[in-house]
């Protein structure tokens, strides 16, 4: 009897760890004050979202996340679609979107409320296969070019970094290694995933090993939003420890990707 009593307690603890956060009638109204999730998706990361090669479809990790929110905050969801991060940052102040999935950034934090990040990806240079250069601490030198998209985590983090390298600016990420290739430039910028698919893509290209930055992506929401801030930030760290986001990679085949940890700092 003792023991059923025990175990019906642990059962009980264990079921009240992994419940979701409630969210607060403040919270649903900061995060969904139409009455409807309004989700920016961004097709200018392919960690995040990218189209379904049937219909067209939003797919990723930023989409299911998207879903489930909704379905926790229990409104409808409308997907909000953008082809780079730098038009989802733009539209924040218009307030046409309600969350967002946006790297962390200070230049960005000015205009929305962030949560720690959920994933951890990276950014890397792509060069022409007979270039001099080896080494990612070789870019930055006078005369080089280097092709970014612009408004992207790249452009900004380049942007305060560079000390000699002139930025040369795509419309777009995905749109960088045909400004690279175009305009015969030194060195194209962005998420090493898009690099490496483009580096088949287009021959006698090659990556440069490791890293140039880290890129922490979170969620977002504009400012003013607070009860919605502070419950998204509880939100995506039980999305992380839930196991929801690894599971979420491995389903749309993302490769080269992290799970952020478990409160990890900005």
């Amino acid at each position: 009897m003792h023991h059923r009593l025990w175990f019906a307690a642990l059962f009980a603890l264990l079921g009240a760890c992994a419940a979701p956060p409630t969210a607060t009638p403040a919270a649903r109204a900061d995060l969904a004050p139409s009455g409807t999730l309004r989700a920016a998706i961004n097709f200018g990361n392919p960690v995040l979202a990218t189209r379904d090669a049937a219909g067209g479809a939003p797919r990723g990790v930023s989409v299911d996340l998207s879903r489930e929110l909704a379905a926790r905050l229990g409104v409808p969801l409308q997907l909000v679609t953008f082809e780079s991060a730098g038009k989802v940052v733009d539209a924040a102040l218009a307030q046409t979107w309600d969350v967002a999935f946006v790297a962390i950034d200070p230049a960005r934090g000015r205009d929305m409320l962030q949560s720690n990040p959920y994933v951890i990806i990276e950014g890397a240079y792509l060069v022409r296969a007979d270039s001099p250069i080896r080494r990612n601490d070789q870019v930055d030198r006078t005369g080089v070019r280097i092709a970014v998209g612009k408004g992207s985590a790249y452009d900004l983090y380049l942007s305060r970094n560079l000390k000699q390298a002139q930025i040369v600016y795509a419309p777009t990420s995905p749109a960088v290694t045909d400004l690279f290739v175009a305009q015969q430039l030194d060195a194209a910028a962005g998420v090493k995933q898009q690099l490496e698919a483009d580096a088949k893509r287009w021959p006698n290209l090659r990556l440069l090993d490791g890293r140039f930055m880290v890129i922490q992506q979170a969620m977002a929401t504009p400012r003013g939003r607070d009860a919605g801030a502070a419950y998204l930030s509880e939100f995506i760290e039980q999305m992380k420890a839930s196991g929801f986001v690894a599971q979420a990679l491995a389903r749309h085949g993302i490769q080269g990707a992290a799970v952020a940890p478990a409160g990890a700092a900005r």
